[in-house]
This record gives C-alpha cells, structure tokens and sequence, in this order.
C-alpha cells in the first residue's frame, strides 16, 4: 500500500465569488491531475472542477510535502479564499461533498455524479492509487447511501431546478418562452423545472444540436434546438433565460438581451452572462449567489435528514480508516516476514555450506552461530532506532518496543502457553 497522507485544498461557492473559482479552474479535470502529478513528492492525485468548486486532492510523504503543489494548484486565486486540509479533514470533506451536504443545493444529485467523473478523468491519468481510490469509491457508496436512505434529495435536488423555482417564484414562468443554454445535466434539469413551472415552449441552445435535440425528446413541451450560433436570434425573443454551460467567454450580453422584459439565471461557470446585461432596465439577471433563498429553505427542510447523513459520515470514515490501518500494517507485517524471510536463506545456506565439511563436535556450534547471526541482523535496525529515542528522551518509542518486542513472549513465555492451552493442555499457574 502507499505510504502517505492524504491533503487537499478547494475554493467552493462559500469561500470564494465565482471569479474566484474561475480564476483556480484547470482546463479540464484530467489535466489538473496531470499538473499535480508532475510534482515529484505526490503520488495520487484526484480533481473535482463543477460551477461551485474546485478541489485538488493529493498523495504525498506528509502534509508539508503536499503543500507545494497544491498552492501552486490554486495560484492565480487569492490565497483567503482557499481552504486547505489535512489527511482526516479531507478524507471527511470528500464524503460530505458526495452526500450533498456541501452543495448549494443541500442534498443535489448532481454532484454525485460529478464525483464518478472526476474519478473517471483522474484513473485516467494515472493519478488514482491505493489512498484515493477506496477514498472516492467510499465518497461515492456514501453518497448513494445517503440518498438511498434518508430525505436529503427530497425536493429541490440541483441548481437547475432550484434556478426555475426562483424564477418561477419571482416573475412566473407560465406561458413563458424559456430559453435553455446548455443541455448538460444541469440544463436538462433546468429545461424539465420550467416544464413543470408552466413554460409554453423551450429553446434549448448546445454546441451540438444533437444533443439538444435528446434532451427535448424528454420534455413534455414543445421546443427547438438550435446551435449556439442562433442565440442573438432567439435570445431577444425569450421571455425566461436559464444558462449552464462551461464556455470560457461570456455567451450572451447587452446586445443579445434588453429588448423585452427579461429574466435571466446565469449557472455558468466562468460566467455566461456579461454582467453589463444586468445593467440593462429590461433584464433582470441572477446568478448562483441569488439562489441562497431559494437553496436556505431547502436546507431549514432537510435539517433531520443532514443530521442522519452527518452520523452515515461518521460511521463510514471510521470504516474508511479502520481499512486504511488495517493495509498500513499489513504492509509493514509483510515487510518484516520478507526482510526476515531473506536473512534466514542467507543464513541458512552459510550454515549447510558449513555443515557439509563439519566434524560432529562442530555442528552444534555451526547451529548456534546460525542463531545468532539471525538474532543479530533481526534486531540490528530496532536497537538503532531504540538507542536514538533513549539519546532523544523518547520513552512512547521505548514503550512500544518493549510491547512489540515482549521478553516473555517465545517458547518458554506465554506464547508457547497460549499454544498449549489451544491444543487443550493443562498450563499450570507459575
């Protein structure tokens, strides 16, 4: 098994503004894997970039050795708003994610499948290993849990719905023409909440409108799918505009939009609306921030079902960790049995090479020399270590020692007797 930690840093929709995570997020999932590994001390490593994160987990040697990497991971973003964590924190933190109880959305399935790509992109690039991945195959069984057997996803269960719930309850959305950019699962959830709001008929705008066009077959209202080359023709029509895509550069402005009373609900990330839009008297523009309202009584709702998934957590992450200890020691077991395996080899063949031209009063002493050169090498390195704690006054290392190493613990101690008592043999009280 690998030996490290594990240490992350993030910036989420609570630690920083949207530029913020625009500024953190890599070109891809993959490639932000790729950069942490070109680091010579990190082992793993995992990536997790959505609208409202963007978070970096690693493998090294220690806590300090990670910190390198992952605060030039997050560089060009300012330094406050970025969390960092240690090995039991990050380990928790990913659980919570997976559970929703982290998102802005208290609860989403999105990001439950967010979790799995990100999964998918990191084996990709050869950054999942023995740490990492039974963490994040343990985020991702919690998350299935918690949704399987609690009311945490009860309701309002992403962005894109809660994104039509605050249109629909700001300005109204029957009878509207809807406007959909994107057709990502997040659009889709939008384009099926305005469905259910009572939009008249939807656009759904993608780059490939294909992809468009799957997404409507699942729509109970009339649309169209368009390209996104069309958006200055159908934005100015729209009457409701909901925008999730991860376009680098801002999809529509002041030249697209304004013309009518318009509401718009910008969920991308960077952002899809230029912000001068909003300056227009027409347009009305709300971004993830504007959602707390509508996401704050979601959470006032499922506080008994967070509560539920906070002790499912606790639970896990003592699962998690007991197998983590459990393959750290078998490691370092397996290890010992081979050092010693390949010192009784040595040692043996020197002493049949002996043996073989041995006068009879020799072999006892040939046997005994074998013993102790065994003994020796065996206990060479735990009598270093033991004589640079007693110079350092480290007594839990001496203590340890004489617990791992028990004087009474051998053929004539209570190891033999543990052994007789087994095979039903009397042992008599000393």
């Amino acid at each position: 098994m690998t030996e490290g930690v594990v240490a992350s840093a993030r910036i989420t929709h609570e630690t920083g503004s949207l530029d913020d995570l625009t500024a953190a997020s890599p070109e891809s999932q993959r490639a932000g894997v790729s950069e942490l590994l070109s680091v010579p001390e990190v082992e793993e490593a995992y990536v997790l970039s959505t609208c409202n994160r963007v978070e970096a987990y690693v493998v090294a040697p220690s806590a300090d050795a990670a910190a390198p990497a992952l605060g030039r991971f997050f560089a060009a973003a300012p330094e406050d708003v970025v969390v960092q964590s240690g090995h039991d924190a990050s380990l928790t933190h990913l659980l919570e994610v997976a559970t929703g109880l982290d998102s802005v959305v208290l609860g989403e399935d999105q990001i439950l499948g967010q979790v799995r790509t990100a999964r998918d992109d990191a084996r990709a690039a050869g950054g999942i290993g023995d740490l990492l991945e039974p963490a994040v195959e343990k985020a991702i069984h919690v998350g299935e849990r918690a949704r399987a057997e609690t009311e945490i996803n009860e309701g309002v269960v992403s962005l894109g719905s809660a994104a039509a719930k605050l249109v629909a309850e700001t300005v109204g959305v029957d009878g509207a023409l809807a406007l959909v950019v994107g057709a990502g699962e997040m659009g889709r959830l939008a384009a099926e909440s305005l469905t259910a709001y009572g939009a008249e008929r939807i656009v759904l705008a993608n780059r490939t409108v294909e992809r468009a066009e799957a997404v409507l077959a699942d729509v109970d209202v009339p649309g169209d799918a368009v390209g996104l080359g069309s958006l200055a023709t159908v934005a100015p029509r729209a009457d409701v505009v909901v925008t999730a895509t991860g376009s680098a550069e801002p999809l529509l402005g002041p030249g697209e939009l304004g013309g009518r009373e318009q509401v718009v609900v910008d969920l991308g990330q960077p952002r899809d609306v230029d912000p001068a839009a909003g300056e227009l008297p027409a347009v009305t523009v709300y971004d993830m921030d504007d959602l707390e309202a509508v996401t704050r009584r979601t959470r006032q709702l499922r506080a008994d079902a967070a509560a539920e998934v906070e002790a499912m957590i606790d639970e896990e992450y003592e699962r998690l960790d007991g197998a983590f200890k459990r393959a750290r020691a078998d490691g370092a077991i397996a290890a010992m049995y081979e050092s010693a395996e390949r010192i009784k080899r040595r040692e043996v063949e020197t002493a049949l090479t002996r043996l073989e031209s041995a006068e009879a009063g020799e072999r006892a002493e040939i046997v005994e020399s074998m013993a102790d050169a065994l003994v020796g090498q065996l206990l060479a390195a735990p009598t270093k270590s033991l004589r640079e704690a007693a110079a350092e006054d480290d007594m839990e290392t001496i203590a340890a020692a004489l617990e791992l190493f028990d004087p009474e613990f051998g053929p004539d101690g209570r190891a033999a007797d543990a052994e007789r008592a087994d095979a039903g043999v009397a042992v008599e009280d000393d």
